[in-house]
């Protein structure tokens, strides 16, 4: 009755209190009793003729036992602990609790000289006290969490296993004791000193004894407990349980913990930079302060991926006044509250200035760069995804090409001292146009370098290659369709991508381009390549499904090869030459690459324009690869579009415009 009223819900927090309190008196009554009957020997009952004529009797000591004990225990706290979620802090809290009210109880006994108490009651009465007042809170929390066990809810959570029995192991187990999800029904832990012992009551195994605790439990998914391990470890781990039919999760990072955006129980799926991150190499500070701190910077394409995370770094860095240009308003105002709340919950100091506009109009570039004294941009507007600028190429070429120009030359109108291009691996002898104008942006910015050495605008180019989680990434897509129930579609067998997380990305970017002297190539080191077939393998694998092929009938998702898409190469490259040395950045190098003058580039730039006023798509093309070294254009694109299965009349219809 007790207990099922401690468990009613609907009860307030302080009539739950009342019960534990008359609780308690009535068991340090029973404590005293007891200690008298084990002293003596034999069921203890006082004299009645000594209780109504010895003053003070010991009906006195029984009726000044609970008044003294409760007083103390409100003050140390016992009643504000939620019976359910109690721990060892609460026994420890008890002891000492205990300690005291015995103290001065013994204190109140002693002073008042009642004839024929036995002096050992006083130390028998402490340890009982102890027993009973700590003893029936561990009960309570076993037999509230027992009574849990029955309910509907109960019985349709998930077993799982947790990896790791650490410290970070143990506090997800105890949040997941209630949770409605998932039920910890084991540990697995590489440490052999562990193993077959058990760590906060689950047993302890190794990972081969995983098989058996699938079959025995019916467990579908392993939760990593290893917040704070280095992306080595961490996808060490995720390589041994790839072969598992189970789904991987993993708790938060410490750091998400500690600052109150995440809980412990806050448990997610596997990241895709689990996957394929590395460990992170320590920014230098002066890098990364040097061209924001105590300046004016503006970034175009603010809203982009890019361009976001580059003005989530640059915020903290001590930037004076920070101007996102976007040409999206929706991707302006997202950008725009995003930023106000990291101010806000950061107490920065610097004026945010959102600005609606297109690269392309270079007298409104440059009013905002002499309204506000800009003294560093980074350049990260862009058309980026190949196969709709492949079919969109005049447009694609007015903004990648054009769009460069006119902010490089807003730039050197208004003495900007640095101008950072976020260019991309895709420039390197390309098959696509999208790789083409973006390499042909790059020549622009060198040529510009070289007309008037020692010119006040300093121009940098930072080259690198697919980001995770950007638009268009692969990782969001390959998730969505498995968890469609596939097919998971991949271009080709044999396709490989090099990967960076945005954020190292951005990071890079910035340090990078204070490294620059003037028309630099820098180049970011990706890592090692991946095969997309590997990844869209691991992702299945890692959501606790089983791929589906010719040696696998029974699988769950299947891959399907759609083709290489227009312009999409097979592997993507960083440098155009040998010519590359390193810098002082462990990531960063520096490549030495052909350029152009600025006269060939000045002719080149009003041939390209007249083809885009009149459509001109297979002049374009053909300038494209006069200028950029390497340019190969993929031979009767138009039926490599028709081939695809996803193609239709539309996108066709867009194909014959570019016929022109």
């Amino acid at each position: 009755m007790l207990f099922s009223s401690l468990m009613n819900s609907n009860m307030s927090r302080f009539s739950k209190q009342l019960i534990m309190i008359l609780a308690d008196s009535l068991l340090i009554a029973v404590a005293l009793w007891f200690s008298f009957a084990l002293r003596l020997g034999e069921f203890y009952w006082p004299d009645s003729s000594i209780l109504l004529m010895q003053m003070p009797s010991i009906a006195f000591i029984f009726i000044v036992a609970p008044l003294l004990a409760i007083p103390v225990f409100i003050r140390f706290g016992l009643y504000k602990a939620v019976i359910r979620y109690i721990g060892l802090q609460t026994v420890s809290t008890s002891f000492y609790a205990v300690s005291l009210y015995s103290l001065l109880w013994a204190s109140v006994v002693l002073l008042s000289g009642i004839e024929g108490l036995p002096r050992s009651v006083l130390l028998i009465n402490w340890l009982v006290s102890f027993i009973l007042i700590s003893g029936i809170r561990i009960f309570a929390k076993s037999w509230l969490g027992g009574k849990s066990s029955f309910n509907k809810a109960d019985r349709d959570r998930k077993n799982v296993v947790i990896y790791g029995a650490g410290a970070a192991g143990v506090q997800l187990a105890s949040a997941l004791a209630y949770n409605h999800e998932f039920k910890p029904v084991a540990f697995l832990d590489d440490s052999a000193e562990i193993q077959g012992h058990q760590v906060a009551s689950l047993p302890v195994h190794s990972l081969d004894n995983l098989d058996v605790l699938i079959n025995k439990h019916d467990v579908h998914n392993v939760l990593m407990a290893m917040p704070s391990v280095s992306h080595t470890v961490k996808n060490r781990i995720i390589q041994l349980l790839e072969p598992y039919p189970v789904h991987v999760f993993t708790m938060p990072d410490w750091t998400d913990i500690a600052s109150g955006k995440a809980k412990v129980e806050d448990i997610k799926e596997i990241e895709i930079e689990d996957l394929l991150g590395r460990d992170s190499v320590v920014p230098n500070k002066e890098l990364l302060e040097q061209c924001i701190r105590n300046k004016t910077v503006m970034v175009t394409g603010a809203g982009g991926s890019i361009g976001s995370e580059l003005c989530r770094q640059i915020v903290p860095l001590l930037v004076d006044t920070l101007i996102l240009f976007e040409q999206s308003e929706f991707a302006l105002y997202s950008v725009e509250k995003e930023l106000e709340e990291i101010i806000k919950e950061n107490d920065l100091d610097l004026d945010l200035i959102p600005v609606l506009g297109d690269v392309n109009n270079t007298s409104r570039l440059s009013d905002i760069i002499n309204l506000y004294n800009v003294q560093t941009i980074y350049h990260a507007a862009a058309y980026k995804h190949v196969p709709l600028v492949e079919t969109n190429m005049l447009e694609g070429v007015r903004n990648n090409v054009f769009g460069t120009l006119s902010v490089a030359e807003a730039a050197l109108q208004n003495n900007v001292e640095r101008f950072v291009l976020i260019s991309t691996d895709k420039a390197v002898r390309p098959t696509n146009v999208m790789g083409a104008s973006k390499r042909f942006a790059e020549l622009i910015l060198q040529a510009k370098a070289n007309e008037i050495p020692g010119n006040t605008t300093c121009f940098t180019m930072v080259r690198f290659g697919n980001v995770l989680g950007s638009s268009g990434s692969v990782v969001p897509l390959f998730r969505k369709q498995i968890k469609a129930g596939g097919p998971v579609k991949v271009t080709h067998p044999e396709i490989i991508r090099y990967f960076m997380t945005i954020p190292e990305a951005a990071q890079l970017v910035i340090q990078a381009g204070s490294m620059g002297m003037g028309g630099d190539v820098f180049v970011l080191d990706m890592g090692e390549p991946v095969k997309i077939n590997n990844l869209a393998k691991k992702m299945i694998h890692l959501m606790g499904m089983r791929v589906k092929d010719d040696e696998n009938p029974d699988g769950d998702i299947a891959i399907e090869y759609t083709g290489l898409r227009p312009g999409e190469k097979l592997y993507e490259e960083l440098l155009i030459g040998d010519n590359v040395t390193g810098t002082h950045h462990a990531l960063i190098m520096r490549a030495e690459e052909e350029c152009f003058s600025w006269e060939k580039m000045s002719n080149a730039l009003a041939s390209l324009e007249k083809m885009i006023k009149t459509s001109d798509c297979k002049g374009l093309r053909g300038l494209l690869q006069d200028v950029v070294s390497g340019y190969k254009p993929l031979n009767d694109i138009e039926d490599t579009i028709w081939k695809l299965e996803n193609s239709d009349r539309k996108r066709a219809s867009v194909i014959d415009i570019n016929k022109k």
